[in-house]
């Protein structure tokens, strides 16, 4: 399998962003998007999922965190949509459990090539410091309307809203690394019955 990276440059009159993602790194991460916790989330994303992300972002923070938060949720999904190619020999589907204290959360991914997003995460507060917690979703559909996956974010439970959002972001990550993970009972051949995804 070649190496499976790329990078995205996307400037808007509201946000330059620059990602950088190789899916078989080892979780190292270089990001500054202006947002404290948000940087603490793509931390999250790279360590847990073990690919190496850079995401440089400068953004109109001073309206709010929206149009960053979107806007790199979308450059991630381009660019680990160009990263996977033709998805030849990878494994296609990952899901996973996460917990932390209270809180517990499950995401299940599908490299489908159809863009879908199930969100169910109650969020216990509007703020988390100083990210608004409706970003999250803003985020992930992002992520999912470039990257072309199917995802279904479930938060079963959780009293802080800090933990709730850190267990979506490591269940994600989690979920991704084994759905892009080689599978070696499949080298060179494309996970459907369609021969396309």
């Amino acid at each position: 399998m070649s190496a499976r990276t790329a990078e995205i440059v996307r400037n808007t009159a509201e946000t330059q962003i620059r990602v950088a993602v190789n899916l078989d790194g080892s979780g190292r991460a270089q990001v500054a998007t202006g947002i404290g916790f948000f940087d603490h989330m793509l931390d999250q994303i790279a360590r847990h999922a073990a690919v190496d992300l850079t995401v440089e972002a400068a953004g109109d923070l001073h309206i709010d965190g929206h149009h960053t938060v979107e806007d790199i949720g979308i450059a991630l999904g381009q660019a680990v949509a160009r990263a996977v190619g033709d998805k030849k020999g990878m494994r296609r589907f990952g899901h996973a459990y996460v917990p932390l204290d209270e809180a517990l959360t499950r995401v299940v991914i599908d490299f489908s090539g159809r863009p879908g997003l199930q969100w169910s995460v109650p969020f216990t507060r509007a703020m988390i410091g100083e990210f608004d917690a409706d970003l999250a979703h803003e985020f992930f559909q992002g992520f999912v309307n470039h990257a072309l996956v199917t995802l279904h974010v479930d938060n079963l439970r959780g009293d802080n809203a800090h933990h709730q959002c850190e267990t979506v972001f490591k269940a994600f990550a989690r979920a991704l690394r084994m759905a892009v993970e080689p599978d070696p009972r499949a080298a060179g051949v494309v996970p459907s019955t369609k021969g396309t995804l």
